[in-house]
């Protein structure tokens, strides 16, 4: 027997694909609620280093037409201080000869001069791209879901069952990590990552270790006042406590791309599980009188693909509820 139904969407999950989604649609006009147990400012999304980069996720379709959305968009939004996004040029490098990744022409990359490579490093791009940082654009996103109408609703779903018993036609199901135990769906496996930040030294650049089979994350993102350090990725482990051990590396081994991090003092540890999957979920199923848009496992991308699958996935629900794509 089915039950009552309105022309709400419940979005579950509060990470940044779920808010940016839920952004989409209530600017729309859409009444909208995001459903989490966690606060944006909780979310793994929040943990994240971050910028603008696509790598490890899957199907590359997907992945190439979201990333060029998103993009045009955080660079628009980047002309916006309150928004926590800067354009900001730097490099990535190999120590071993290697091709620069399909996308380097969407932000125009050139392959760097000897001069421009750190010490052990023998191949790189330079390129100019959105750097965010994540707690801000969280708070952003959440502004404006809040000024568009959209509401937020602080509860766990045990099951997915129980969210499309809610009184919505469309329930969009952005989970992140937590889809493995919602759906559930056991190709879902988490990788911890662990970021330090640190008051900032000076730092204009950002720079990514891009070594094709490196060992451990190396990664230094600027902001105005504070540099992310990073990072680690340690599959299949669910704790979110700071590893000290892990820090100190962290800041080792990106002090030796800039030394001016070795005494930059520490301001915090950030720990996330990335929602890892053999490719990213995104498809609809009918429960009951409920339409389910899955929309999960984006890895380390989700920052990435946001607008992109944001705005598809809005426009799957308005199909839902009869409304104009």
């Amino acid at each position: 027997m089915g039950h009552a139904v309105t022309d709400r969407v419940v979005v579950i999950g509060a990470g940044v694909i779920g808010l940016t989604t839920a952004v989409c649609l209530a600017e729309g006009g859409v009444d909208v609620q995001v459903v989490s147990e966690r606060k944006p400012g909780e979310s793994t999304s929040a943990a994240a280093g971050a910028m603008w980069d696509p790598y490890l996720v899957r199907p590359a379709a997907l992945v190439d037409r979201w990333s060029r959305a998103t993009l045009s968009a955080l660079t628009e939004l980047s002309a916006d201080p309150d928004s926590g996004i800067r354009l900001v040029e730097g490099t990535q490098e190999s120590r071993t000869p290697c091709e620069p990744p399909g996308w380097t022409p969407l932000v125009d990359a050139r392959m760097c001069t000897p001069d421009e490579l750190r010490p052990g490093f023998v191949t790189g791009w330079r390129y100019r791209a959105p750097v965010v940082d994540m707690p801000r654009y969280l708070s952003h996103l959440a502004r404006r879901l809040t000024a568009a109408g959209g509401t937020f609703r602080h509860h766990r779903y045990d099951t997915l069952d129980e969210a499309v018993r809610e009184p919505a036609r469309v329930v969009v199901n952005c989970a992140g990590a937590g889809a493995r135990s919602l759906v559930p769906d056991p190709s879902v496996e988490p990788v911890r990552g662990q970021l330090v930040v640190v008051e900032n030294p000076g730092v204009q650049e950002f720079f990514c270790d891009d070594t094709p089979g490196a060992g451990p994350l190396t990664y230094v993102y600027p902001h105005a006042d504070t540099v992310v350090l990073g990072g680690t990725a340690e599959p299949g482990r669910w704790d979110t406590e700071p590893d000290g051990d892990a820090a100190r590396l962290i800041v080792r081994r990106c002090s030796r791309v800039d030394p001016r991090l070795a005494d930059a003092r520490v301001l915090e540890c950030r720990v996330g599980l990335r929602p890892t999957r053999p490719e990213i979920r995104f498809a609809e199923e009918l429960r009951e009188d409920t339409v389910v848009l899955h929309s999960y496992g984006h890895g380390g991308g989700g920052l990435t693909l946001s607008w992109g699958c944001g705005s598809e996935t809005a426009q799957k629900a308005r199909l839902a509820l009869g409304l104009t794509p």
